[in-house]
């Protein structure tokens, strides 16, 4: 598995238009809906895994749902408040970062063990360190958690309880790194197998409130309650055992076997890619379930140009006409139906640092025909703009069906731009971003820190390198690369909001990111289940889910 996944590439039919909708909380808190039991078994049913997304180590697993897996059987050593984006205490009871933002030192709760019985100590904690950054030079940086150590040079043990994580730049996403489920801590152990081996659940044993059964791909995923777990973080109520004996992950292709599979009973959640369709949604309330929403946190599904030269989006006021004919109010409504949001900004609005832009994101043809007119764009019979004897036409690539492409081709036209929806073979999915040969493209990235967007348009760090060479000009890259470095390279908090909310400015003034939708997640719980809550991530929280 590549740690970037242009939406091509990434998504397994229209299907990604995935990610369903916004609000967020739990099913009902325990006094409204009775006391909380013990027992019984949760059967949750996801989107089907493929060759791509059979992996649930913690450091290398990219896919969201089984990121969401490993978040209930392996702890990290810190957590994050999905209300506010605050890191809190969890395997670490305490931690300092120094003045240069190089040394992060962590002091263990004690008595925490993986659950074979192995303690949660420094030097553990110090293996997994070692065992991350070998598993990327392993997997030639593929592994998904490659992203979350940039510039981790390694750990040192200080005393069985205290261990200091060492950097060679300052990163000021490390913290929250260690909140997430890829720094998730496992038994160092896993590393004498082979990352492809760890992928099947080999050998991975974390220190959570389930233990991972087993996994066999494409067909579930088992979870079983961990006995004697008592160190779940402050934002759980139930900080102890689980209620649930056992949680059963299975895989369900079509959306409305899995909506039936949830209104029947045979399912207690249904974990959807799309959102729900108005039927779907009609259906599972009518039943008395409920469906819960929240914005995945991250880099919104954006559009990026080729803006090299020879290249009709190299044209910054083809660019901002371009945006300005895209009306993204009505293709969420169109797409997604009516509730839901409007993207916002490259972010999405769970995003810490997240600013608003919509005053900015604006539609206006009027305004997107003056800049054309005025950059010598004329229209010819056919309604598309031409100069120089060359029509205006934007290519747009994709393995798969581009979700709204129509709707976009019918905006871009109202204005007079020709856009391509140019369907490419498995083999040129896998070559026309180094070739160059595209116009735009789409990717996301998962991750409640904003400095995830510097691996998509940071060439210094990017995943594809190729694809964020060629999204702004040499001058705006050198400004987008001292934003995220003001950013990232402080101790300053005030100082990094300043320096994200000053990118996201630039990023929309200068038509450099084409925000379309905000990534959303739903799902669809039944009436018997109680203290259902998303994580940070948006991933599913088991701590205090009980079923009637």
């Amino acid at each position: 598995m590549r740690i970037f996944r242009p939406i091509t590439a990434a998504l397994s039919a229209a299907a990604l238009l995935a990610l369903a909708a916004c609000g967020g909380g739990s099913s009902g808190s325990d006094e409204a809906s009775g006391t909380p039991k013990s027992g019984g078994t949760l059967k949750v049913s996801f989107w089907p895994d493929n060759a791509n997304f059979s992996c649930v180590d913690p450091f290398q697993v990219y896919w969201i749902e089984h990121r969401t897996i490993a978040r209930n059987f392996a702890d990290s050593l810190t957590d994050q408040d999905p209300e506010t984006g605050k890191i809190v205490p969890w395997l670490a009871e305490k931690w300092e970062v120094s003045a240069d933002g190089l040394a992060y030192t962590f002091h263990l709760k004690d008595g925490v063990t993986f659950s074979n019985g192995t303690p949660v100590d420094a030097q553990a904690v110090a293996d997994d360190v070692a065992g991350w950054i070998a598993t990327v030079k392993a997997t030639n940086g593929a592994a998904y958690g490659a992203s979350y150590i940039q510039g981790l040079s390694g750990a040192k043990v200080v005393d069985p309880k205290t261990v200091v994580l060492q950097l060679t730049k300052p990163n000021s996403s490390f913290l929250q790194a260690t909140s997430t489920t890829n720094l998730a801590i496992t038994d160092p152990a896993e590393f004498q197998l082979t990352p492809a081996q760890r992928c099947l659940g080999k050998g991975v044993i974390g220190s959570g409130l389930f233990v991972l059964d087993h996994y066999t791909p494409k067909v579930e995923t088992v979870l079983t309650k961990r006995a004697g777990y008592n160190w779940g973080s402050e934002l759980s109520t139930n900080r102890a055992e689980a209620r649930l004996d056992k949680v059963i992950f299975n895989y369900v292709a079509e959306d409305s076997v899995r909506t039936g599979n949830l209104v029947s009973g045979a399912i207690d959640i249904a974990w959807p890619r799309n959102p729900f369709t108005p039927q779907d949604q009609k259906l599972i309330e009518k039943s008395g379930d409920t469906i819960q929403k929240r914005a995945l946190p991250g880099v919104a599904y954006t559009l990026f140009a080729n803006t090299t030269a020879g290249h009709p989006l190299s044209d910054p006021q083809v660019r901002k006409a371009f945006y300005k004919a895209i009306d993204v109010k009505t293709y969420s409504s169109t797409i997604f139906g009516a509730d839901y949001p409007v993207v916002q900004s490259v972010f999405n609005s769970t995003t810490p640092y997240f600013k608003s832009e919509s005053a900015k994101i604006t539609f206006d043809p009027a305004a997107a025909k003056q800049i054309l007119d005025a950059a010598g764009w004329t229209v010819g019979a056919d309604g598309y703009r031409a100069k120089d004897g060359k029509v205006l036409s934007i290519d747009y690539p994709s393995a798969l069906p581009i979700p709204g492409g129509e709707l976009l081709q019918s905006q871009a036209k109202d204005v007079g731009i020709k856009l391509d929806l140019r369907p490419l073979t498995t083999a040129q999915s896998a070559t026309y971003l180094t070739e160059g040969s595209y116009d735009l493209t789409s990717t996301y990235f998962t991750r409640a820190d904003p400095g995830a967007l510097q691996f998509i348009i940071n060439p210094d760090v990017a995943n594809s390198k190729a694809l964020a060479q060629r999204v702004a000009s040499p001058a705006e890259t050198t400004q987008i690369q001292a934003l995220f470095a003001k950013a990232i390279q402080t101790t300053d908090e005030k100082q990094a909001a300043q320096a994200y909310a000053d990118l996201q400015d630039y990023l929309i003034d200068n038509a450099i990111t084409f925000p379309l939708f905000e990534r959303l997640q739903n799902a669809g719980i039944s009436d018997k289940v109680h203290g259902f809550a998303f994580t940070s991530e948006s991933f599913l929280k088991l701590n205090d889910v009980w079923k009637q």
